[in-house]
């Protein structure tokens, strides 16, 4: 018996549905409904059709966007990152804890004659792996590419 991957919420589906019809018109000029093509990504994930996959996807709110022991990338303090993940804590509302250790240390400070590397830190993100605290020039903490 084959085992079902892992259900992404209905955005994360219906993205995946809009990026497979670029897919197929791009490669080979297929032009593909979005209907189809959800019905499309609903058997990759072992349904029978959207209807079902919809209905076993239900209103749940979207998940981290990353789990214990993945290797993400990204941006730390503006500085860019590959990193292990070491911990995930849900806070509620759609955030997340993550401690994230860096495969390289990252230095933290934009000043010439002064460094303060940091390999580990714990930050707070949401959904889409940007944290709400931001630096002085706007940009978000932490920004992981997803």
């Amino acid at each position: 018996m084959m085992k079902k991957p892992k259900i992404p919420n209905l955005d994360i589906i219906k993205d995946q549905a809009k990026r497979l019809r670029a897919t197929l018109l791009e490669s080979n000029g297929e032009a593909v409904t979005h209907s189809k093509s959800l019905e499309i990504i609903s058997h990759q994930y072992g349904f029978k059709d959207w209807n079902v996959l919809h209905a076993a996807i239900g209103n749940r709110p979207p998940e981290c966007p990353v789990e214990m022991g993945d290797h993400v990338k990204g941006r730390y303090l503006s500085q860019e990152f590959e990193a292990e993940v070491l911990g995930v804590v849900a806070l509620g509302s759609n955030r997340y804890q993550l401690t994230l250790h860096f495969d390289e240390p990252v230095d933290v400070v934009i000043f010439e004659s002064f460094s303060n590397m940091r390999q580990r830190v714990t930050c707070k993100v949401d959904v889409t792996g940007k944290t709400l605290e931001k630096t002085s020039d706007g940009r978000p903490q932490v920004q992981l590419y997803l």
